[in-house]
């Protein structure tokens, strides 16, 4: 790889020189002679082999090239500062990622919303996010992949944290032949009938929640295709609410009149990794992460309908 000729000391005086007004002025910011700041800059030219400033009358003024360079230095410069902050947080114990395994059923704006607050709190820490359905989450815990997990599967030997709770609605489209019928829908109705499911990401012991046993399944891969499905007349399933509010308002999708079960109501919860001690950007963020949970949680929790 090739060696940097100009340090990023150069580049800070340079960028003195200039936000200061001249060399005598960046001398007495940079606590040094003029001589060595005009030295400095005259040395960065010949390196580069580009000159950087050209003199104006008493003043020197930056050349087309230096206007680039100088433009592009402020980045690399403040990056440098940056790399240096994150150093001095990890040696107080602040983390340089923070794994979160989250369920695709549970609302999406609640995650961005309390990973937008994480963001200027952050230091530097990055996010790896990673979406899962049922079991998947509970694997990303138990092997260590993950730092916090949003599920709402009880994970044995886990605590979690308790978060609101997901509406999911059995829903087909309108004209669904199951939507025909006009009465009270039993299992039995159901089990004649294609569902749609979506895929656990578990590898070990998925599951197949909320399958009825229909003689014709689909499965999908995210809620997203499930909700496109079903808005095709492909099918019914019992849906998230959050992802399905246009569709019920436009009327594309209908709630199946079911004898019961018609609506469940999942608990989520919070999980964090037992193996591995909380640090203060993991615990930022699970404050957030409840806090957000909490602002637009449904007023009622509870079990299934």
């Amino acid at each position: 790889m090739k060696v940097p000729r100009v340090t990023l000391e150069q580049w800070r005086t340079l960028q003195a020189v200039i936000d200061s007004g001249g060399f005598a002025q960046a001398a007495e910011v940079l606590h040094r002679s003029q001589s060595s700041v005009s030295y400095t800059v005259a040395r960065m030219q010949e390196q580069l082999g580009v000159p950087l400033l050209r003199i104006d009358g008493r003043k020197a003024v930056l050349t087309e090239a230096g206007e680039v360079l100088l433009r592009r230095s402020r980045q690399l410069v403040n990056q440098a500062s940056q790399l240096e902050e994150l150093a001095h947080h990890m040696e107080q114990g602040w983390e340089a990622e923070v794994r979160l395994s989250v369920d695709a059923a549970y609302p999406n704006q609640k995650i961005i919303r309390a990973l937008t607050a994480f963001m200027p709190k952050s230091r530097g820490c990055r996010v790896r996010l990673r979406e899962e359905v049922l079991s998947g989450v509970e694997e990303t815990l138990k092997d260590g992949s993950a730092d916090l997990a949003i599920s709402a599967l009880d994970i044995t030997g886990h605590l979690g944290a308790e978060l609101s709770s997901v509406e999911f609605i059995a829903v087909a489209k309108a004209e669904h032949p199951l939507h025909q019928l006009g009465r009270k829908l039993s299992v039995q109705d159901l089990q004649s009938q294609m569902q749609v499911v979506v895929r656990d990401t578990g590898v070990r012991q998925p599951r197949d929640a909320g399958w009825l046993g229909a003689e014709q399944r689909w499965t999908v891969g995210s809620l997203a295709t499930s909700v496109a499905f079903v808005s095709s007349g492909l099918g019914f399933a019992w849906l998230p609410r959050h992802m399905i509010e246009r569709e019920l308002a436009e009327g594309v999708l209908k709630p199946l009149p079911l004898i019961q079960g018609s609506i469940r109501r999942p608990l989520f919860y919070l999980y964090t990794n037992p193996d591995k001690p909380l640090g203060p950007a993991t615990r930022i963020l699970i404050d957030l992460i409840r806090t957000y949970d909490a602002e637009q949680s449904s007023p009622t929790k509870g079990k299934a309908d």
